[in-house]
């Protein structure tokens, strides 16, 4: 199997497995890696515990390192991979920065959001890893990280629909939302193979809907 795309994002809520599927790819078809440095953003721990006071800092501070991380690794070739694949999308700043901000402070958001986004490369193929919030939450209490244990299901509901309704108006990105409640492929190779069959079709732009079973 083939991928047809030289850029591919996967994205998915707080526990779908982006870091995990992206990676796995990576390593078998000597894909060029990008990874979102989430654990480096002092604001994360300090959001959990107190959001109305930190996600303002912690939303700008995400878009700018996703903004520079892509820009580095997206203006230049790597000769030696064949492809690229990515765990985030940059638009995932703008979703989560719309269930998180106020109004007056997602106004100015979007202004800078609106500003920067236009001059990195958009994927040829998005992924959205749709998981329930059972698995979700089951997800995350298994990765065990400890600022996360109290994140709350209304949470993982608002940011789930953000994406949503994001991916919805997408009528010229190729986008496959996969439904992986049925599988386990991290742990799992034939259900790995299965969503690498599905990846590797080709696909007109829109949003295409499949469930793995």
């Amino acid at each position: 199997m083939n991928f047809n795309y030289n850029f591919i994002a996967i994205e998915g809520n707080i526990g779908a497995g982006k870091t995990s599927l992206a990676t796995k790819i990576a390593v078998e078809f000597n894909a060029r890696l990008i990874l979102e440095q989430f654990e480096e953003n002092t604001f994360l721990p300090k959001f959990y515990e107190n959001p109305a006071k930190y996600a303002f800092p912690l939303e700008l501070t995400f878009l700018a390192e996703r903004y520079q991380q892509l820009k580095d690794q997206l203006s230049t070739q790597d000769m030696f991979k064949t492809f690229t694949v990515a765990d985030y999308f940059i638009h995932k700043s703008l979703i989560f920065a719309s269930r998180n901000l106020s109004g007056d402070e997602f106004t100015l958001y979007t202004r800078l959001f609106n500003i920067i986004e236009g001059v990195l490369p958009k994927p040829d193929l998005l992924v959205y890893l749709y998981l329930d919030l059972d698995n979700l939450k089951k997800n995350i209490r298994e990765r065990g990280r400890v600022y996360e244990q109290n994140i709350q299901s209304e949470y993982l509901e608002k940011i789930q629909q953000g994406y949503l309704d994001f991916l919805r108006q997408q009528h010229k990105m190729r986008v496959l939302i996969i439904d992986t409640n049925y599988m386990d492929f991290v742990n799992l190779p034939d259900d790995y193979y299965k969503i690498i069959e599905v990846m590797t079709g080709i696909y007109e732009p829109g949003v295409h809907r499949i469930t793995i079973r």
